[in-house]
């Protein structure tokens, strides 16, 4: 029996034999099996769209789902490039445990998601959904890291960010096109996407829409160039948002939509272009919050409340437990999930399920993140590293031992508490040392 075999069983073990590890119980929407779509953005920033977003960008659909959704207001990805963060959020981990926290895969890397990882598709599958994936990939090229070998039936896109080469469009394993036509590509997308929902919209479905861009190089259709005030970038928002008024009719047109919950959200924040709103930094950061926190707004007519917002803090490896709660399965119980169920804070809900977070910039962790406090140790400066660490490390420092914000004052991280709050310090200390010990060593024990 192989590895993935025996953890599919893992999924229909009767739960008396689980008991000693932690299972999640359907939640009472009414609805069983609902469909689920998430659309994944590359390079999107957090002030990019929605009702608070450019002036010089419409959103118009984008607006919309807010408008009858939820907004998280302090939701962040798992890491701040491409790769790591599409594993925390199809894995429900920290990417330093699947072996990918460490920069991006490369078209000549010869590795990937792991094997024995299960991502959220597996699991779904499991409980008979349909799975798609329609976008950019890059979790491996492999066989085993392939997203036919992870769960997707049916995989239409590009193998890993648009500025790598060669470029090819896959369906499935067959190469359709290389090096690919960019400027039909957020078009091309959506008719797959749609396409997918429309085919069997009575089975129970997950549809993963992975757009290449805004990530560089930047390109629209004919029918959105020239037509934002935001320049070439905004073209390319402003075609996602028509995408995503595509995948909303598509729902309407089948009589789906109070049975599917759709979530828009990006990998990271924006690199050269776009606005990461009120937050410090933007991709790559390793510690502020323009790196990590993203945009999220998710709509689900008849069960998210319209027009509320969470200022609960999430991240997007929450998604895997909450969505397999809402299918009515159960969490593997044979590895830790790092993510929480969020489906009270998709209602609106203050409450954050987790006490804290944690930042990584490759396999070392930057920053500790609680509901208010953030403490930041490590930042990185023409591609310096400056700790803010004391003495006992044996660097020289600014700041002992670290810089505390308060982000319910100062979202913006532009002022230091550190001094002002000892015990504060203290207990952030303690988590980062606690995240040091069970998330770092994983890493130094791969060497």
């Amino acid at each position: 029996m192989s590895v993935r075999t025996a953890l599919t069983i893992s999924f229909i073990i009767p739960f008396y034999i689980m008991s000693s590890f932690p299972v999640i119980a359907q939640e009472s929407t009414g609805i069983d099996h609902p469909n689920f779509i998430v659309i994944f953005n590359d390079d999107l920033g957090y002030g990019d769209v929605g009702r608070s977003g450019s002036p010089l960008i419409e959103t118009p659909h984008i607006d919309r789902m807010e408008a009858e959704g939820v907004k998280l207001v302090h939701h962040y990805s798992s890491a701040n490039v491409c790769t790591p963060a599409r594993a925390g959020l199809l894995t429900g981990r920290y990417p330093i445990r699947t072996g990918l926290a460490h920069s991006v895969l490369f078209p000549d890397d010869n590795h990937g998601l792991p094997e024995e990882e299960i991502t959220l598709a597996e699991a779904l599958k499991a409980e008979g959904y349909r799975t798609g994936m329609v976008g950019k990939w890059h979790l491996g090229t492999v066989d085993v890291s392939w997203p036919t070998g992870n769960g997707f039936d049916y995989f239409y896109g590009l193998p890993y960010s648009n500025d790598m080469h060669p470029l090819p469009l896959y369906r499935n394993k067959e190469v359709l096109e290389e090096p690919v036509d960019q400027t039909t590509l957020t078009k091309r997308y959506t008719r797959e996407a749609v396409q997918f929902i429309e085919e069997q919209p009575d089975q129970p479905f997950f549809l993963y829409l992975a757009h290449s861009m805004p990530h560089v190089p930047l390109y629209a259709s004919e029918a959105f160039q020239r037509r934002s005030k935001a320049g070439l970038y905004g073209d390319v928002i402003e075609e996602i948002d028509w995408s995503v008024g595509q995948v909303l009719k598509a729902l309407e047109r089948h009589d789906i939509d109070e049975n599917t919950l759709v979530i828009f959200t990006s990998d990271n924040g924006p690199w050269f272009e776009g606005s990461s709103g009120r937050l410090r930094d933007r991709k790559g950061a390793a510690s502020w919050e323009g790196g990590q926190g993203v945009p999220f707004i998710s709509r689900w007519p008849g069960q998210i409340p319209p027009g509320v917002s969470s200022n609960a803090i999430t991240m997007n490896f929450d998604l895997f437990p909450t969505l397999l709660s809402l299918a009515g399965a159960e969490l593997p119980g044979d590895r830790t999930i790092d993510g929480k169920n969020i489906w009270t804070v998709l209602q609106g809900g203050e409450q954050s399920p987790h006490e804290y977070l944690y930042f990584f910039n490759n396999q070392e962790i930057t920053a500790v993140r609680s509901q208010r406090w953030k403490f930041v140790i490590r930042s990185y400066y023409r591609r310096g590293l400056t700790r803010f660490e004391g003495e006992r490390r044996g660097e020289s420092h600014y700041y002992d031992p670290g810089l505390l914000f308060n982000l319910e004052r100062n979202p913006s991280e532009q002022f230091s508490y550190t001094r002002e709050e000892p015990g504060v310090v203290a207990k952030m200390v303690e988590r980062l040392e606690k995240g040091r010990r069970e998330l770092e060593r994983l890493a130094r024990e791969e060497e």
